[in-house]
């Protein structure tokens, strides 16, 4: 039988053969398809038939596809499912994913669901991850891992790793910890298998383990993985004690929600919402920062008022027309400047004083307004522009450029350092203050250089 391929046509079969009940055949179908095609396959079909496929594939697969797929289907599907469905999902994910769709449960239908799980430490571990903030060490991280007391033999200690393994799906480290749960160290598999047999395990383990605390931030962790190349790192309490083990593709999805946010923060939008999200939720993410541009266009408009005297004056009348070009050179250097720095905090690749950073900017802006200026001057020379009329407008802008960089950098720092995310200044805030104030000053420099 030829591979399945998850493509319109694979869709519409799929679908057609929910709506016949042809169960044997869709079985047959989706055997050896993995589970995160499955969750594929599950956000494509409308909920009634996404529901069906969940019911009658094995647990094993769709506990896992479920919690890959798009929360807001998640949800649908959930509703339909009962108290013991759900419970029987839950009972084959590991704990950070179970606690996670748990989570997303109403607080009454929660306790309906793990009073149906059987396996009360699955269930006491739950309970535990669900106590932590959401993207903290404590709450990315999975109760699941392999641990071994320092005081057993190499032999003893083999066999307690068999037991353990059983329920953990892959074993990236094995920790070391003393009588009470203080972590250690870890294990090395090589020093494991080549030790005597009678040799204790605090005697062969390496003492240097990095990990993170139950209360660090998902940032701080994703930090620390990332510098040490980790594929999992142990998360201790306030006392070391071993509370659980984050891995990679936890902090990989923790990354790229946490990505997406910032985009759409930084494209103007104040909630986390997706293309195929209701018109009056979209409506409510996209308008308070359209009523923030609105606002700023409103204060150009009193900004151009106060010089509508130009418009009287031929020889001076040309200012206006570079209005736009002055407001866009304005929001687009303040962009570059914000998503530079904002950038760098994100990495923690921003060091030094914020003195040092506005001088480094003001020295880039005067290359970048040099270089300009004289274009713009060039192109007055070639619509044979007055003179002085060009140098006033190349002159404006360069200060323009200045200030509008100095407001980007210096800006998400302030905001980062009041605990605000500072990927607000790489959108329409910064936009539309650099507009107001590119408008601003450009008026007012010409106004002092042609004293009109």
């Amino acid at each position: 039988m030829p591979k399945f391929e998850i493509n319109k046509t694979g869709i519409k079969t799929i679908a057609e053969l929910i709506e016949n009940g042809s169960d044997k055949q869709l079985l047959k179908i989706l055997k050896d398809v993995h589970y995160a095609d499955i969750a594929e396959i599950i956000d494509e079909l409308p909920v009634e038939g996404a529901t069906y496929l969940i019911k009658l594939l094995d647990s094993e697969k769709t506990a896992d596809a479920i919690a890959e797929v798009d929360e807001d289907l998640r949800e649908k599907i959930l509703e339909k499912l009962s108290a013991k469905e759900i419970a029987k999902e839950i009972q084959e994910l590991d704990t950070d994913d179970a606690a996670d769709l748990i989570a997303e449960l109403p607080v009454e239908r929660q306790e309906k669901v793990m009073s149906q799980i059987s396996d009360t430490e699955h269930v006491e571990d739950i309970r535990e991850l669900l106590t932590y903030e959401e993207n903290t060490a404590g709450g990315l991280m999975a109760k699941e891992l392999v641990k071994v007391q320092d005081s057993l033999s190499v032999l003893k200690c083999l066999n307690a790793m068999r037991a353990q393994a059983e329920e953990v799906t892959r074993v990236h480290s094995i920790y070391v910890v003393n009588e009470k749960n203080v972590l250690k160290g870890r294990l090395s598999l090589k020093d494991l298998i080549t030790a005597n047999s009678r040799a204790i395990v605090k005697d062969i383990c390496i003492p240097s383990v990095d990990f993170v605390t139950v209360d660090q931030s998902g940032e701080e962790v994703a930090e620390i993985m990332s510098k040490y190349d980790l594929e999992a790192i142990p998360v201790v309490n306030s006392k070391k004690q071993l509370m659980g083990r984050i891995t990679i593709d936890d902090i990989v999805d923790f990354i790229k929600e946490e990505a997406e946010k910032d985009y759409q923060l930084a494209a103007g939008i104040s909630n986390d919402v997706e293309a195929n999200d209701g018109i009056i939720q979209l409506t409510k993410a996209r308008l308070p920062w359209l009523f923030l541009g609105l606002l700023g266009g409103l204060g150009s408009v009193f900004i151009l008022q106060d010089f509508e005297q130009l418009m009287e004056q031929p020889e001076l009348r040309s200012l206006f027309f570079y209005t736009p070009l002055i407001a866009a050179m304005a929001g687009n250097v303040g962009v570059q400047s914000s998503a530079i720095i904002v950038q760098g905090l994100a990495n923690n690749v921003v060091k030094g004083s914020l003195l040092n950073l506005l001088i480094k900017e003001i020295g880039l802006s005067l290359i970048n307004g040099i270089a300009l200026s004289f274009v713009l001057i060039l192109f007055g020379f070639i619509i044979q522009q007055d003179l002085i009329i060009s140098l006033t407008i190349a002159g404006s802008m360069m200060g323009v450029i200045i200030i509008a960089a100095l407001i980007g950098t210096f800006v998400p720092i302030i905001l980062d350092k009041k605990g605000i995310d500072p990927a607000i200044a790489t959108g329409p805030f910064i936009t539309t203050s650099n507009d107001i104030f590119g408008i601003f000053l450009f008026f007012y420099m010409a106004k002092f250089s042609l004293g009109f």
